[in-house]
């Protein structure tokens, strides 16, 4: 089974940088929840063929939607959003295979922080249940601070009072009267002058075609290391004029877009997409309320990648702050709120149910029982495969 297992993980990483994917594989080592965040592909080669999960409507879903994936960011009108945050593995799919996804992560997370089974059990059920509620209300709604409440509601209070001078200095050191970015061996790494020119000659270029090229112009270029599932991709944080230095300058986020983990596994026809940056930048614009800012697909050379500002406000739910269940509990609600709403959003595009179809879907409970037993059973599974990667060389 570990050789298996071994297989199986080594054909997903498969092309990612030798440099860093042994970061990736460390990261995993940490917990179950850590793994399970990054081995995405896993979750739906086991989805069983026959599932009854199989037979919800289709909806446009991230594919890879767990606790650690829903988060805060300004979106382009300048307001703090709660949201989902991670479109990579986005496709048209079954709606059932998000929350299952999500509730898995649930029993996961619930272990990690101490709560018992019981506890983790109807934690899981009341997120199904506040998923079916927002659905049954058939119209898209979002959180931002003046609407949020408990643990988001201090995210939101917390991350909108955050200064963007503090984060650059916190991202970057100024020499002189210019910044360059803070080389610091954990989120940033020293790009190779052939990558440093890449990165340049493609943001020049894509700066040629806006409105205000200056505001574009790169002053420094690194690699970024962030998430779990993504790292080993090729993933850069670029260091741009914006209004003018030290303190007007800003920060991009450049990511390599890879196919879906999922593709395999579907067998629903999917839009005929330019290339996978495409692919995330319109369903993610498609399920969230208000996208980033700067969210848009560009190609460096032959390979696509989706661009968006780095933001000094973007983050996520402390998991061990909600230690407590009614503190988990109300976290959860905005979370299956979330995940209700952008599945309305973007309802009846290009094949995706249309919202009748989510309402009634919502409004019935047939399905609810055998999700909440899968996910469960399937936590263990992913507990299992995570011991076996630890074992391994």
């Amino acid at each position: 089974m570990s050789r298996d297992l071994a297989k199986r993980i080594e054909k997903a990483n498969r092309g990612r940088s030798a440099a860093r994917l042994p970061l990736k594989y460390a990261a995993m080592r940490e917990n179950a929840f850590r793994f399970f965040r990054g081995t995405c592909h896993l979750f739906y080669e086991d989805l069983p063929r026959k599932s009854d999960l199989n037979k919800a409507p289709l909806t446009w879903i991230t594919g890879d939607l767990h606790l650690e994936n829903f988060g805060s960011f300004k979106g382009d009108d300048g307001q703090v959003y709660f949201d989902l945050n991670d479109f990579d593995e986005a496709v048209l799919a079954p709606c059932a295979w998000e929350i299952a996804r999500t509730v898995t992560s649930i029993y996961l997370a619930a272990a990690e922080i101490g709560l018992t089974e019981k506890q983790a059990r109807a934690l899981a059920k009341h997120f199904v249940e506040a998923y079916r509620a927002a659905l049954q209300g058939g119209k898209a709604a979002w959180i931002v601070q003046a609407t949020a409440s408990g643990p988001i509601g201090q995210l939101l209070a917390a991350v909108s009072e955050r200064d963007r001078v503090a984060f650059l200095d916190r991202r970057t050191e100024v020499v002189g009267k210019r910044r360059q970015l803070l080389i610091d061996g954990k989120h940033l790494l020293k790009a190779t002058p052939a990558e440093r020119a890449e990165v340049d000659k493609t943001i020049r270029k894509f700066a040629s075609k806006q409105s205000d090229p200056q505001w574009f112009e790169p002053l420094d270029v690194a690699i970024r290391i962030a998430g779990t599932g993504s790292l080993g991709v090729n993933r850069y944080v670029i260091l741009v004029r914006g209004k003018g230095s030290p303190d007007k300058n800003h920060l991009l986020d450049l990511k390599e877009a890879l196919p879906s983990s999922l593709q395999r596994r579907l067998k629903v026809p999917q839009p005929d997409w330019p290339d996978p940056a495409h692919r995330v930048v319109e369903i993610q614009q498609r399920m969230q309320a208000v996208s980033p800012a700067h969210l848009t697909s560009i190609r460096m050379g032959k390979r696509p990648y989706v661009l968006k500002e780095l933001q000094p406000i973007e983050d996520r739910l402390d998991l061990a702050g909600l230690d407590k269940p009614e503190a988990f509990k109300q976290a959860l609600t905005g979370m299956a709120q979330t995940a209700a709403w952008a599945q309305l959003r973007s309802s009846g595009r290009q094949g995706s149910a249309i919202a009748d179809e989510l309402i009634h879907f919502g409004a019935s409970k047939g399905w609810t029982k055998p999700l909440l037993e899968y996910a469960e059973h399937y936590s263990r599974n992913v507990k299992a495969d995570w011991e076996a990667f630890c074992k391994l060389a």
